[in-house]
């Protein structure tokens, strides 16, 4: 479970915002990231590191419950980066980017970043921690955040272009959302830039806006 190890380390530094993002890997829709910082408040925190998990961990119930709880009581932004962006930074630096909007929105003086890469642009002291959202409180708090916004997103655009499923599977390739793909075309919310997008788009299968 989460600890604030890393956060305790860097606190002489001042507020420690927790970074990290979600959406890498799905066919469509934005790559988003959420910046959290934790409050001094000794209750907040026992609450958070009784139920915050790495988000993919957590039941969809405990993950809309724990993302409400940090909105209400800790210091967080989201931000994002576009299909367009992914399509033309490439889904890493698109990432990178919509990481340093989040940091760039509060002010902290320090950050712990979950992943093998700090965030290029951000001055402050920063730490990359390889699966950080499992082992440091405020990056899984952030993970949280940025899945139950990210995830929220993907509901309101399945209305909006049904048949691909995203409310189930928020952009991921799974056999639905292939399936749309092949019979109803690539939407402006693909990103053409991924492969199973690329081939389909490339054989003239785009559905009108």
């Amino acid at each position: 479970m989460p600890a604030c190890e890393y956060e305790l380390a860097f606190a002489h530094h001042g507020a420690v915002a927790g970074v990290d993002e979600v959406g890498r890997g799905p066919l469509a829709g934005p790559v988003t990231a959420a910046a959290v910082i934790l409050p001094a408040d000794e209750t907040v925190r026992a609450w958070l590191l009784a139920r915050a998990n790495d988000s993919k961990k957590m039941t969809e119930k405990l993950r809309a419950e724990v993302a409400a709880y940090v909105e209400e009581h800790c210091a967080f932004a989201v931000a994002e980066a576009t299909v367009a962006e992914i399509d033309a930074l490439n889904i890493r630096n698109a990432a990178l980017l919509a990481m340093k909007r989040a940091v760039d929105a509060l002010a902290c003086k320090a950050v712990l970043v979950d992943g093998r890469d700090v965030v290029p642009g951000v001055m402050h002291p920063q730490k990359a921690l390889i699966g950080g959202d499992g082992i440091e409180l405020c990056i899984a708090c952030a993970s949280i955040v940025a899945k139950q916004r990210r995830d929220a997103l993907m509901k309101k655009l399945d209305e909006q272009f049904p048949g691909y499923g995203w409310a189930s599977n928020a952009g991921y390739g799974t056999a639905t959302h292939m399936a749309g793909l092949q019979t109803l075309g690539v939407t402006e919310h693909h990103r053409r830039s991924f492969a199973p997008v690329r081939a389909i788009a490339m054989n003239g299968v785009v559905k009108a806006a």
